[in-house]
């Protein structure tokens, strides 16, 4: 389960339109607690991350994907620079927050991950994606692997 609060929700979807037809990305900076058999993750603070998609992101997972798939652009494919990702790291340890999850927008398609975005992903992360339709924000949903790194859509919990 996602805890989010609407201005977090509004701030992704903000940037989903600003870059659109180019897909956005950015990561979920929170904390995690687990009660039982549930995971319950909550969004302190967002990371605006730079679309870094280019032929060296792609050729780092050609093992993962088809050639047709790492041929795309930043309009159907996102990345999220390894030094970005550590100075995220390490701005939210200084505040005692995680890397959480990651989000991202999907131009003109659905908010369901691809076979890249199942591809790339880690376990243990929420996956926010947020569809956008001829540059209007349409649907957000999280997401999260399984044990057979399926994604599972996961709740979604909205607050003020």
């Amino acid at each position: 389960m996602l805890h989010i609060a609407k201005a977090h929700w509004q701030a992704i979807c903000a940037h989903a339109e600003q870059t659109y037809p180019q897909e956005c990305c950015g990561l979920l900076l929170g904390q995690t607690a687990s009660t039982g058999d549930e995971t319950i993750r909550t969004v302190v603070e967002l990371w605006t991350a730079e679309n870094a998609w280019n032929p060296e992101a792609a050729a780092l997972i050609s093992d993962l994907l088809s050639q047709s798939q790492l041929a795309n652009s930043k309009r159907d494919r996102y990345w999220i620079d390894p030094q970005e990702m550590l100075a995220a790291m390490k701005y939210g340890r200084d505040r005692q927050l995680d890397i959480i999850g990651v989000y991202h927008s999907h131009p003109d398609h659905p908010a369901v991950p691809s076979e890249c975005d199942r591809a790339i992903a880690w376990p243990h992360y929420s996956y926010i994606i947020v569809s956008v339709s001829q540059g209007s924000a349409q649907d957000l949903l999280s997401w999260n692997l399984d044990q057979d790194h399926a994604f599972q859509a996961e709740p979604l919990i909205c607050s003020e």
